[in-house]
């Protein structure tokens, strides 16, 4: 999974590190239409914006998705810490990547 993890962006480059790292990486059987995920996506965006959740490539993979015309594989990175969690869309057969995202976990309130 490392290996697909190599197109230069920031987002891309931390779920890297954070497979590497001892994170779990998971890719799901069975595909969406890219379509479909990017109408889902674009929810979650809005969505975080209005809590202030904090996501790296997010934008873009609305942009992404919105234009991808081929079933579309969900893969997913969760950190070691556990503080950031990466989607990744891939090829239908998970040869490739098509765009990351991160969302950052948000933290339970800690007590005084």
């Amino acid at each position: 999974m490392a290996a697909l993890l190599l197109d230069g962006s920031e987002v891309t480059a931390q779920a890297r590190d954070a497979l590497l790292c001892g994170g779990v990486g998971v890719v799901w059987n069975g595909t969406a239409p890219a379509q479909s995920l990017a109408r889902i996506y674009r929810r979650r965006l809005g969505l975080t914006r209005r809590t202030g959740q904090e996501t790296l490539g997010l934008e873009r993979a609305v942009e992404v998705l919105s234009s991808y015309r081929l079933p579309t594989r969900l893969g997913q990175i969760t950190a070691p810490d556990d503080l950031w969690v990466y989607m990744l869309f891939l090829s239908e057969d998970a040869q490739s990547l098509i765009v990351c995202t991160g969302v950052r976990k948000p933290q339970p309130a800690t007590a005084l």
